[in-house]
């Protein structure tokens, strides 16, 4: 990236989600860019461990914001959460789309479709998959 732009960060409430934001806080410090993080779901918190309590997406907008980050975060109940992570980087014309992967099974691929690789092959701009560590 050569000039400061934004980069949106897929938020789930879980490791997965906290290792994409740590990635995504980490770069748009080193070039001065504006964060979006987005955490959306299909459904409510209670039915959905992944989307965030409204207390927990204020603690993180707090957190980051104390790191001196220009941030934005979205947290919204969605039709489809990888639509909503693309149309947000295509709204806010973003440089890079950086996304939490886990592991799953063979089944797991065949039976239900990813989030992550859906964002990978259907965004406009790059995509960086992260994983936690250890």
């Amino acid at each position: 990236m050569s000039t400061p732009g934004s980069i949106v960060a897929a938020y789930s409430a879980d490791r997965y989600g906290e290792a994409a934001v740590e990635h995504a806080a980490a770069l748009a410090r080193k070039e001065g860019a504006r964060l979006v993080v987005v955490n959306a779901s299909l459904g409510s918190s209670l039915v959905d461990a992944r989307f965030a309590h409204d207390a927990d997406i204020a603690a993180l907008r707090d957190r980051l914001a104390a790191d001196g980050l220009d941030v934005v975060v979205r947290h919204d109940v969605v039709d489809d959460v990888a639509d909503a992570v693309i149309a947000a980087a295509d709204e806010e014309r973003a440089d890079l789309i950086v996304v939490g992967i886990r592991h799953r099974t063979p089944v797991g691929k065949l039976l239900l479709g990813s989030v992550a690789q859906r964002i990978i092959l259907e965004a406009h701009c790059p995509v960086l998959a992260v994983k936690p560590a250890g």
